[in-house]
Parts: C-alpha cells; structure tokens; sequence
C-alpha cells in the first residue's frame, strides 16, 4: 500500500507542474503574436497591442480552465481550478480596459484627435461594435462576481448570467481575427482560430456531450428521498452500469435534476456512499433555493449526472494514518472515505464537528462503519463558544495525540475549514498533507 501512495501523489504535483509549464508556455506563444512592427510609434498603441492578445489569450485559458475536463479536475482538483478561474477573470478584465483606453489614446496622438472623436473612429474598426457589446456582457459577469453581488443572486441567477461569456467571447472574436495583429496574417489567424476551437470543444465535449453520454448510457432516476435529519435528505438514485463511471470515494458530481425549477442548474454534491446495485446516494441541506428545491423531487425524476470529479481521494494520501475531520453536512464525502479508505497498518479515524445532537448525520451508519473496520470516532459536538468545542492546536492533539503525523482529509464550512487549518499548523502538521476542496460560487 504505502509504494502505491508514494507513486500517486507525485502524480498530482506533476499534473499541476505541467499545467502551469503549458499556461506559461502559451502566455510566450500569445506574447509572439503582438506585431509590433511600423507603424506603431506610440507607448499606448505597444499597450494597446500587448494587453489586447493577453486579453484573449486569458480568457481562452479561462474557457479551458473550467471545461470540467476529468484530466483537469481529477489532478488538480475543482476548488484550485475555480480559483485560477476567479483570479484569471480580474486580470482578464484589468487588460481588457487598459487595452480599449490605451486604444483610444493610440489613436488621440497618432490623428491629433480628442477623445470623443478617437473613440468614434476606434469603434469604426472591424468588428469594434461586437468586441464593445461583449467587452459590456464581460463587465456585467465581473460585478456579478464580487462576492457582495454573488450573495444578493441565487445560484441559478449567477450561473445563467455566467454562461453570458459564451456569447461575449463570440462577439469579440471577429474583432480578435481582424484586428492589425492578426489582419493579413493568414497563418496566425489560423493558429488563434484553433486554440479558441480547442478551448470551446472541451467545453461542448464535458459540459455538454458527456451529461448527454451519460444520461444514455446511466439513465439515471430518482428511487426515493430518505430524510436524515433536520432539513437534510439523501437522494437515492438508481441506473444502469453504474459501475462503469469508476467513481473513487472522496469524489463529486455535478447533478442536473430534470423537473421545473431546478432544471438549469447543475449543482455539485459528493456520493455519500459508495455505489453498489447500479444505486448511487448524495445527501443534501437546504441551505439555499437550489438546494432548498431539491427536498420536494418526485420518485422517477430523471437525472443528468457530469462526472466523477475531483481529487480529495485514496489517492492524495502520503501516509498509512489518516484523520476525517467533517462539519455539518460536510460529512457527506467523509462517510464514503470512511467505508472506503485502506489504511493498512495505520489509523483511521474521523472528527465529527456539529452545533446540536440534530445537526448529526449517519451516526448509526458511522458508528457501524467504525466496528467493522476497527477506526475511530470523536464527536465534538455542543455550542463553539464551549473552550473545548474550539478547532484549536490544543484540541487536536489533544483529542487526536499523532494528528501531525496524519494525512487530514477536510470538509466543512468556509470557516470551520479555516479553523482547522490555522489549528494543523499550530499543531506542526504540514500543509502537503492537508487534502480538501471547497465548492462555493
């Protein structure tokens, strides 16, 4: 067991290396194309070249970035993706108004123009009305991103206005191909058709073709809803060759629920058991509309399932011990790794942290997991302003002596994850062995 580990977890780090090594090499390849060549004269007009093909370059790395392709989600996880997606996204939108300023101020000193009269003549360019249009719906989806506009909107809202980007990157691109980079430059053009072809059909591949695949291939419905506790249910699902989609414990699914209300919308939840008998369970909290919606769905509803993703699996562990430590609902890919997770000669044990006695999901089910397998459980539930219910460096060790010598599988809430990773490091644990993702919008 333990050369196996070893030899997986070079694996994501090598994945990450070789993504970042393509990123890198594609922003020089994109860097080439600029044609700085007369009769640019001016400081603007060399920014206005350089931060108009990074522009596009970014946000084509952006389309592939969240194309959910599995090469990409399984090494290195949907959580760091999302984020390189939201930090690519404002460097996306800083080039693209420094490229239109420095555009129009191009144009002021190469005419003697004012700035009215340079704009105008600057949307007059092939393709600029379009590029504009687009440029807008860009600026719509950035302040539709910060987080204070993110919390007015459901998900829904903020999905649909997301899949804008679509339409907007579609009106830029003839003025992309005709711009004075690109224009007479057959062989480049061609070159940055294909690279945005390429980005565009791994989204068509896994955000479209594969659900219909697998919509087929599964056909997916809803058995029965089963309550667990307090505003929590588990969706049952039956199909068919369930086996085939090789799903590890740890991974995720993103469920799109075919009845009114909830159709648009794709929603990410972790199996809560492992599959067996062509059936597959997630447990959802209504914690928002989508979610909310999910409790009231009917026996038969049929499902489109994109996945298996994600990379918090048997395969990140380093070592034979391992510590769960779960929040909440949080539990839901902790109790499949629980049943699933081969330790070997170590320890297993999960953490179990909860407000209320109600809050607790499968205790039953966890404690009959824990006698068979020899593993362990610590429940630290009752109010956080109690000392010891504190996700503290004390605590941990106190509770868990060896935890620094752990792998450390997490998910919880945004703070309680925050918590305990401020704890793990007090307590001397290093961060490599540290293993989570974070799905949030």
């Amino acid at each position: 067991m333990t050369g196996h580990r070893q030899s997986q977890r070079p694996l994501g780090a090598a994945a990450l290396i070789k993504t970042l090594i393509v990123i890198g090499a594609g922003l020089a390849a994109a860097l080439a194309f600029v044609d700085l060549r007369p009769p640019v004269q001016f400081g603007s007009a060399i920014v206005a070249h350089t931060t108009g093909f990074l522009a596009g370059y970014v946000v084509t790395v952006m389309v592939v970035l969240m194309s959910r392709a599995p090469f990409l989600e399984r090494s290195i996880g949907a959580d760091r993706l999302a984020r390189w997606h939201a930090v690519g996204g404002r460097v996306f939108i800083v080039l693209l108004l420094v490229h239109a300023v420095a555009a129009v101020h191009s144009w002021m000193l190469s005419h003697w123009e004012d700035a009215f009269t340079a704009t105008l003549a600057v949307l007059g360019m092939p393709g600029l009305v379009a590029a504009t249009v687009g440029t807008v719906l860009f600026g719509v989806i950035a302040v539709m991103s910060v987080r204070a506009a993110r919390r007015s909107v459901s998900y829904e809202t903020w999905h649909g206005i997301h899949l804008l980007s679509y339409l907007a990157l579609a009106l830029s691109f003839a003025h992309e191909l005709a711009g004075p980079d690109l224009a007479g430059r057959p062989g480049f053009q061609i070159a940055w058709t294909l690279l945005f072809v390429f980005a565009l059909g791994l989204v068509l591949r896994y955000r479209v073709l594969k659900p219909l695949e697998h919509a087929w291939r599964h056909r997916l419905r809803i058995e029965r809803l089963v309550p667990e506790a307090s505003g929590v249910v588990s969706v049952i699902l039956r199909g068919r060759h369930i086996d085939e989609l090789r799903v590890e414990a740890g991974q995720f699914f993103r469920w799109r629920f075919l009845a009114p209300g909830v159709w648009r919308s794709a929603h990410p939840f972790s199996l809560s058991a492992p599959p067996g008998n062509d059936l597959l369970r997630i447990t959802v909290k209504a914690l928002g509309n989508g979610s909310h919606s999910l409790h009231s769905l009917r026996p038969g509803t049929r499902v489109l399932a994109e996945g298996p993703y994600g990379a918090m699996t048997q395969r990140k562990r380093t070592r034979e011990s391992v510590l769960l430590i779960a929040g909440g609902v949080g539990i839901t890919p902790m109790r499949a790794l629980f049943e699933e997770l081969e330790v070997g000669d170590g320890s297993l044990g999960l953490l179990y942290r909860a407000s209320h006695e109600d809050d607790v999901i499968f205790r039953d089910e966890l404690e009959e997991i824990a006698r068979m397998r020899g593993a362990s459980i610590v429940w630290m539930i009752g109010p956080s302003a109690d000392p010891e219910n504190k996700m503290t460096a004390a605590n941990l060790t106190r509770l868990v002596p060896d935890v620094a010598a752990r792998d450390v599988y997490v998910c919880a809430s945004r703070g309680l994850s925050r918590s305990v990773r401020a704890a793990l490091k007090d307590a001397g644990h290093p961060p490599a062995r540290l293993h989570e993702e974070v799905f949030a919008f």
